[in-house]
Order: structure tokens, then C-alpha cells, then sequence
């Protein structure tokens, strides 16, 4: 169960980042709430609570379930948790991004 936590642990930290940058930077971003969801702009402000509650579930996860920073299992989860989502989000926003562009 601790290797589950620590995989998604690491992708709502992940996942945190692009929505809270993006909030804070008073920016437009696809969010699950959007409509076509996850593809269409969300506000500033949907981003950054949306990030802030991804970002508080991932510290919760960790607090519940600690990960030592080497290269033991429970660490390479969280890493690989990581990487999952970030590899799954950049290819999405990608498409997303090109689909939205004039001339596409």
C-alpha cells in the first residue's frame, strides 16, 4: 500500500505545478472542471485551487505515508508516479496546445 501511496503521491505533486504556476500567473488552463474537460480554459482562479488541492494531497500522502530520498522503493514510486503523470500531461497539453493553434 505504501508504493501506491508514494506513486500517487508523486503525481499530484506533480500535477500540482503546471496549475499552480499557471494561476498565479494569471493565466488560462485546462483543468477536469473545464468544458470540454481537460481541454478547455479554466480561470486563474479554478487553476490555482486546483493546483493548492492537488499540492495538499500529495503532502498528506507523504505525511501518511514517509518516503526516504534514496534509491529504495518507496522513493522510486514517487518518482515514478511522477513521471507518469508528467509524461501523460505534456503529451495531452501538447495535442491540446497544437489543436488550439490557428492553421492546425
Amino acid at each position: 500500500m505504501d508504493y501506491i501511496a508514494s506513486f500517487f503521491a508523486g503525481a499530484f505533486l506533480c500535477n500540482c505545478i503546471p496549475h499552480l504556476v499557471c494561476g498565479l500567473r494569471g493565466e488560462t488552463f485546462p483543468t477536469p472542471f473545464a468544458n470540454p474537460r481537460g481541454k478547455g480554459p479554466s480561470a486563474p482562479i479554478v487553476n490555482f485551487l486546483w493546483g493548492a488541492f492537488n499540492l495538499l494531497v500529495g503532502v498528506y500522502l507523504l505525511s501518511r505515508h514517509p518516503v526516504t530520498f534514496d534509491f529504495e522503493p518507496s522513493f522510486l514510486a514517487l518518482v515514478l508516479g511522477a513521471l507518469a503523470i508528467g509524461i501523460y500531461l505534456s503529451l495531452h497539453f501538447g495535442k491540446v496546445r497544437r489543436d488550439r493553434s490557428p492553421g492546425s
